[in-house]
């Protein structure tokens, strides 16, 4: 009898803990928020030239990592300098003739004074050399542009970056605004990470997060909540045009009624340990604590 009733208890004891294990793994779940739903990202820096031709150097390779001034690529800059050239003969030529119009109208000027010509011809000598003068600037501007048409043959990175999907080599046409590789800004990198809604309440602006990209789970690494998304993508068609602008989410199972997921962006506090490139799979859990700026300012207060 006191067997039976001490296996009872123990299994009493132990359907407790296993209760009591699972509420609480629940709650740790709810309310400090995980989710292996996540994946980097970066800005992507489209480039393409401002002006047309073809490619007579090119000073990079796919994949390279750049610097923010660094050469990509050369076009064939010859018609350009033509350009140039006919620009700065067009000024020289309008300078010369602003300057006879000047002396035309010196001379005007002064036989106007000693009544020797009529009102009109002074007045016609005043609008020749402000049209002379017009002329002259409009000439000047479009040196100025002939010689930044000839400056964008040559290609620079903007930011600093890695050289993605390179195809482009020696000789081939470029046309002016069409895109010819990405450039992943290393600047950039964010984790977005989505967690369900019955979440969204325990994660605030500024909380801590660890996160693990996958293959490289021993080294997490540090961020911290910026914003948390306003809206995602609606699929079951009652959606207008601009809401295909959202970021869409795929619920993973259509037979049960699954919380919907919201995007969360987490920035990269500190230096990765790992090579981070877009899309990567990372797992984020959020941190119970975190410092508003409210307290920031507290604690800074009192250390002074």
């Amino acid at each position: 009898m006191k067997t039976r009733l001490f296996n009872h208890l123990i299994t009493l004891i132990i359907v407790g803990l296993a209760i009591w294990a699972a509420v609480s793994l629940y709650l740790r779940y709810v309310e400090h928020p995980w989710t292996r739903d996540a994946q980097i990202r970066a800005n992507i820096v489209g480039i393409a030239p401002r002006v047309s031709g073809p490619i007579i150097h090119v000073a990079v390779y796919d994949n390279q990592q750049l610097r923010k001034g660094d050469l990509l690529f050369e076009i064939d800059p010859s018609d350009f300098d033509a350009r140039v050239s006919i620009a700065a003969g067009q000024v020289q030529n309008d300078e010369a003739t602003l300057k006879q119009q000047q002396q035309n109208l010196e001379r005007q000027t002064e036989l106007y004074r000693t009544h020797v010509t009529a009102a009109q011809d002074f007045q016609n000598a005043q609008d020749t050399f402000a049209a002379a003068q017009a002329q002259l600037a409009s000439a000047r501007a479009s040196l100025e542009l002939a010689k930044l048409k000839l400056s964008y043959t040559k290609v620079f990175a903007p930011v600093d970056g890695y050289v993605t999907n390179m195809n482009t080599s020696e000789g081939t046409y470029v046309t002016a605004g069409v895109q010819l590789f990405a450039l992943v800004d290393t600047s950039s990198f964010w984790i977005a990470g989505y967690f369900k809604e019955t979440q969204l309440p325990h994660i605030q602006v500024g909380q801590k997060a660890i996160v693990t990209v996958m293959g490289d789970e021993n080294q997490p690494f540090q961020g911290v909540v910026r914003s948390v998304g306003w809206g995602v993508f609606v699929q079951d068609g009652s959606g207008s045009t601009s809401t295909a602008l959202l970021p869409s989410v795929s619920q993973t199972i259509d037979w049960v009624r699954l919380p919907q997921r919201f995007p969360v962006r987490i920035q990269v506090l500190e230096n990765s340990p790992v090579p981070l490139r877009i899309g990567q799979t990372v797992s984020v859990a959020i941190a119970p604590e975190f410092e508003t700026p409210e307290t920031n300012k507290r604690s800074t207060l009192a250390q002074q």
